[in-house]
């Protein structure tokens, strides 16, 4: 009985690391278009940002001021874990890491910035690749 229980401890304890890996369940993330957009432009909060994919690539899509749309890597330059968007910064929940709306990064334990994704922006919706 309790090698059951302790083996279900350390499924429950393993879920829960797994998660915390993972970016977190409140990071605002986009829905991809019909059309093949990442996100509209109206989606990404100003002054913020939003977690997406392009394919199998964890983007962060950032909006630091009014229509200009910036993309950065979501994969944590520290130990690889997942950043996510926050109000007004990029947080890898792993270690603690805050990245700035450039992906500078303004804490460590990471030093490096998060490379920049190419996108653009047509007729209000977020694309990857360059125009």
């Amino acid at each position: 009985m309790l090698t059951r229980v302790g083996t279900a401890g350390a499924v429950v304890a393993g879920v829960a690391v797994l998660a915390a890996c993972s970016g977190g369940s409140d990071t605002p993330t986009a829905t991809q278009g019909a059309d093949g957009s990442l996100a509209k432009v109206s989606d990404i909060p100003v002054g913020g940002a939003l977690s997406a994919r392009s394919g199998s690539d964890k983007i962060l899509l950032v909006q630091a001021t009014a229509g200009t749309v910036t993309a950065y890597s979501a994969i944590c330059t520290h130990q690889g874990c997942t950043v996510a968007a926050g109000k007004s910064d990029l947080t890898c929940p792993c270690h603690g890491s805050v990245f700035d709306l450039t992906g500078k990064p303004v804490s460590g334990p990471a030093t490096e910035p998060l490379p920049a994704f190419d996108v653009h922006v047509e007729n209000g919706a977020v694309f990857a690749g360059k125009a």
